[in-house]
């Protein structure tokens, strides 16, 4: 069998833990403790050999990275293996020291998370109060020591009339790039369900409102718009296909085609502890499993479009359908499309509220 390209990303998981409780958090239920994360030396090996392989990008995820006090030396180590370094971060914990720090190992370019455009209810979704206005800081100190600045909005029922004030918002604060994203319905977000899934009003006015701001903003911001699959007819594509652009490293050194892989079962995932990177990437059968689309079931087989979407997400299909290896509900065409038709029918006139992680569990 003819090995892969090399993916083009690294995602570097290299906490769970968070001061923040976002209600649609991408971190598995079940988060690594930090005994277990991997060490400076482990992290420093796994980019090495991503450089190595042909990764272009690094993005230091979490729970929340600015808690390792070894990032700029990881940034550092990034920066000299030739990885264009990206920071995702909720911004709550940098400071001017820690900035600079950063911007002195190299770092490229920071994308930081918004959860509204007002602090009363950014707070309440972070469950962190305070946690807005060090946002704004955070927001200033990046401008001012010159890091290009990424803002990430994930929308929801509960903020989606606010995304005209967002996108002012990312303005102000001098922005070059803005991303509007839509919940995404797996882990806790899809816990939180029904306190966050939007109507298709919301949808409507989203869309509107990103539309008007991309006219007038042209040339000056860039603004990314992610929309909620369970309102599409068709799915979108895998991380960009499974293991075929990105992977992603877990905090104690799992490897995963996307954030998400865990939840699903009887899969044993391989480890950067036991084995190399590219071997991961070109060998592991949780990375060979969904890859291409000899795996693909009807109605996906016989799909023209199966090469765009690559059958949708395994992880959605895993949630909702109960089989990783079905055709994506999210899909019209999909016998388990009902799953999604009912969650829109079923959803509370009146969001229940959000359900939220335990501190200590990392």
């Amino acid at each position: 069998m003819t090995a892969p390209p090399p993916p083009m990303s690294l995602l570097a998981e290299l906490t769970h833990r968070c001061p923040l409780q976002c209600p649609y958090c991408s971190n598995p239920l079940m988060l690594d403790p930090r005994t277990q994360e991997l060490g400076t030396a482990e992290w420093q090996r796994v980019l090495d050999e991503a450089a190595q392989m042909g990764v272009l990008q690094v993005h230091f995820s979490g729970g929340e990275p600015m808690a390792r006090p070894d990032l700029p030396e990881l940034v550092r180590h990034a920066a000299k293996a030739g990885l264009y370094s990206n920071l995702i971060t909720s911004g709550v914990l940098i400071r001017p020291d820690s900035l600079r720090a950063l911007a002195d190992a190299g770092l490229d370019h920071i994308q930081l998370s918004f959860q509204d455009a007002q602090a009363t209810t950014a707070d309440r979704i972070a469950n962190m109060a305070g946690a807005h206005a060090k946002k704004l800081e955070a927001a200033r100190l990046i401008t001012d020591e010159g890091l290009p600045l990424t803002l990430n909005f994930v929308i929801h029922r509960q903020n989606a009339e606010r995304v005209p004030a967002m996108l002012e918002l990312a303005e102000q604060l001098g922005a070059r790039r803005v991303e509007i994203a839509h919940t995404q319905y797996y882990g806790w977000g899809l816990l939180n369900r029904d306190a966050l899934l939007p109507d298709r009003a919301q949808i409507d006015a989203t869309t509107e409102a990103v539309n008007a701001a991309r006219t007038r903003l042209a040339g000056r911001m860039s603004i990314d718009f992610v929309t909620p699959d369970y309102y599409e007819d068709r799915p979108k594509p895998c991380m960009g296909g499974w293991g075929q652009r990105f992977l992603n490293v877990t905090p104690t050194g799992k490897v995963l085609p996307c954030h998400a892989a865990e939840t699903i079962p009887n899969i044993t995932f391989p480890n950067v502890r036991d084995a190399g990177l590219a071997a991961i990437w070109e060998e592991a059968p949780i990375f060979t499993l969904f890859r291409g689309t000899q795996w693909m079931p009807e109605p996906c087989q016989s799909c023209a479009f199966k090469e765009e979407d690559w059958g949708g997400c395994r992880c959605q299909a895993l949630a909702l359908a109960g089989n990783a290896s079905a055709a994506d509900p999210v899909c019209h065409k999909s016998p388990d499309h009902q799953q999604v038709t009912q969650a829109i029918a079923s959803r509370p006139q009146t969001p229940p509220p959000f359900r939220y992680r335990r501190f200590g569990n990392a």
